[in-house]
């Protein structure tokens, strides 16, 4: 997949989350100013908070793609990071938050439903569209993440576009289900105090889902290495090289979803000029940049294998 493949369906799947939230949110505020309904409205406001965060990332993607210039030399694909990271703080502040003060409320001082009927009506449409986008997420992540396990790709996943929207639909499901056992209940054993509950439990999903959110995208942000499979490429394409005495390792920092810079430690032939060094450096790169288009910047640094090694000890030690 191309590059520029992979942003637009990553694009699809952020405008699939936003068209149903955005919808769902409207919907759901309107059924609890009816019903009176704490899980409802607790519904209503984390599909509110979701639609906000689509936004932002829309804005993230944006101004990630923005070219390289001379005060962001890198680029500024670290701003779809720092983005994400900032869902995940809404989600937890305002999502988590707001449910589980309108729960605390509502157990406090509970009150009947009022025409419970269309609560029901709601939840149920509710789950057709959030079923929908998280299909488009989950198909989505699912062609990314080859044969890792999911809890694996998410881990070692670079595109928090994906995974976040995931997240977020999957956290949306879990609370319709729970504001639909919380409802009924309800209404079942005519405890009002149950609705308050499942406003807390939905708050209790909201916090969790954007603690993994927050935790990974806070690794994004700081900079994380690239798939050990660039670099275990890149040692391997250095190595084959001819005028390559030694490759003795490599750094890797993501600075965006789709941009990788690297370093590399080599070791030349000693009979080399810096004619023939340069044109080794030429063809490495060509060669890395065909396997891996992401590799957008590549640093070679002749070095023998045993200052690399001395070097690399220094910092574990450290």
């Amino acid at each position: 997949m191309t590059r520029q493949g992979g942003k637009s369906k990553a694009r699809l799947v952020v405008y699939a989350a936003l068209g149903g939230n955005l919808a769902i949110a409207a919907t759901k505020l309107a059924a609890a100013a009816i019903t009176g309904s704490s899980a409802m409205l607790s519904e209503g406001v984390h599909s509110l908070v979701d639609t906000a965060n689509e936004l932002l990332l829309l804005h993230g993607m944006s101004r990630a793609g923005k070219p390289a210039d001379r005060t962001h030399p890198f680029g500024y694909g670290r701003e779809l990071y720092f983005w994400a990271f900032i869902v995940a703080l809404l989600v937890f502040a305002l999502g988590a938050g707001v449910s589980i003060y309108e729960g605390v409320l509502h157990v406090r001082h509970p009150h009947p439903m009022e025409r419970p009927l269309v609560n029901y009506i709601v939840l149920g449409a509710s789950l057709v569209f959030e079923g929908v986008s998280w299909v488009i997420a989950l198909r989505e992540f699912r062609s990314n993440k080859g044969e890792l396990g999911y809890f694996q790709a998410f881990r070692r996943s670079k595109d928090p576009t994906t995974f976040t929207v995931l997240f977020e639909d999957s956290a949306a499901l879990i609370g319709l289900m729970i504001a639909l056992v919380g409802i009924g209940a309800a209404q079942w054993f005519a405890m009002p105090r149950l609705d308050g509950v499942a406003s807390i439990a939905i708050g209790v999903v909201l916090a969790v889902s954007s603690l993994l959110l927050a935790r990974e995208t806070k690794g994004l942000l700081i900079g994380e290495s690239a798939n050990p499979r660039v670099r275990d490429d890149i040692l391997q394409i250095a190595g084959e090289d001819p005028a390559i005495r030694s490759a003795n390792g490599v750094l890797t920092v993501h600075m965006g979803p789709d941009e990788v810079v690297a370093a590399l430690s080599a070791e030349f032939h000693d009979a080399l000029d810096t004619t023939q060094i340069e044109a080794c450096i030429n063809r490495i790169e060509c060669a890395i940049k065909q396997r891996h288009p992401s590799v957008s910047i590549l640093f070679v640094k002749p070095q023998t294998r045993e200052v690399w090694n001395k070097r690399t000890a220094d910092a574990r030690d450290a």
